[in-house]
């Protein structure tokens, strides 16, 4: 029997809806712990939607916890929403602050949302990580690089300090120079976490008499001296009225603000990266079958307008393969 034009149509009808329905693009929630100006979290963005965003529908939240520590829980609580609202596919969470608030009290072990994480500077099983549904990247400094490579261009650097604020990526950071500081290529005089700009006075003498060199990093939220946060590029400027030695960072817009040199982690691999393994988990990888891994591109970055100011030769062989940077 001929099949009747009611039955074709309708045969034509529910392939259609068949195929608009696996055509549906999957929604993105993406968590960050710091504010959208902050230039992490610029490349971090960049780096996942150079992944997702053609892929997937994607909404950024912001948790402000830089420049507002004290809302944190509160902005927590609306990044909740905005998941219960979206009901997103895949949830990518960035650095420590969205673990602590948002991902591990709302969402770990309560949800089968896969989630990745990036950023991460405390080691993954604080936060119980990874399990059933949640993976991602952690962030490690290349501090033995960028010492080697401050030693490269200024071989008279015999000490280095430490300072970030005394917040959960410090501490972090704090931890990962103990457990490898004996074969830092200097000697290590301390690491010093700070919270406010009368802390950072309190210290300047002992770092001009005994550091070298101060590696900084996670500067941004120190309270100035109305006990309002200050970005980074306001900390650093205020640290090189005390401190007239070389300073290296973490980062690159750390050595574009104002650190001489650095071999930086990007937060473009760590958004890249995070992006990856969501879209994995997306299109059907058990999340198991996705472990945690660590950054591991360093790029050597210079900023010449400080070595110029400060008569620091521009020795060739050391700047070979180095972006080479002028203060902003």
């Amino acid at each position: 029997m001929k099949p009747s034009l009611v039955s074709l149509l309708f045969g034509c009808v529910l392939s259609g809806s068949v195929s608009i329905a696996s055509a549906e693009t999957d929604k993105v929630l993406v968590v960050m712990s710091y504010e959208q100006d902050n230039p992490w979290c610029q490349e971090i963005k960049q780096g996942i939607d150079s992944v997702l965003a053609e892929k997937t529908e994607i909404t950024y939240f912001y948790m402000d916890t830089k420049v507002d520590p004290a809302n944190g829980p509160a902005k927590a609580a609306e990044a909740l929403t905005a998941y219960q609202n979206i009901q997103p596919d895949g949830v990518i969470a960035i650095d420590d602050n969205a673990q602590s608030m948002f991902v591990v009290p709302s969402l770990k072990d309560q949800v089968d949302t896969p989630v990745m994480f990036a950023g991460v500077n405390s080691a993954a099983d604080k936060y119980g990580y990874p399990n059933a549904h949640i993976s991602g990247i952690l962030e490690r400094a290349h501090v033995h690089e960028s010492l080697a490579f401050a030693k490269q261009l200024m071989p008279k650097i015999q000490s280095a300090c430490f300072m970030t604020n005394d917040v959960s990526s410090g501490v972090a950071l704090n931890k990962q120079v103990d457990t490898e500081m004996a074969d830092y290529p200097v000697k290590v005089h301390k690491f010093f976490r700070v919270k406010s700009t009368a802390d950072i006075d309190a210290i300047s003498p002992e770092m001009n008499a005994s550091c070298d060199v101060v590696f900084v990093d996670s500067l941004e939220g120190i309270l100035d001296s109305s006990d309002q946060p200050m970005n980074n590029k306001a900390v650093l400027s205020y640290l090189k009225t005390l401190y007239n030695k070389p300073l290296l960072g973490g980062n690159r817009y750390q050595v574009e603000q104002g650190a001489w040199a650095a071999v930086v982690k990007t937060g473009y691999e760590q958004g890249e990266t995070s992006a990856e393994m969501l879209l994995k988990a997306l299109q059907g990888e058990s999340v198991t079958n996705i472990p945690v891994v660590k950054n591991t591109k360093g790029e050597r970055i210079v900023n010449v307008t400080a070595l110029d100011s400060n008569d620091v030769p521009l020795k060739p062989l050391a700047l070979r393969g180095a972006t080479l940077v002028r203060q902003k």
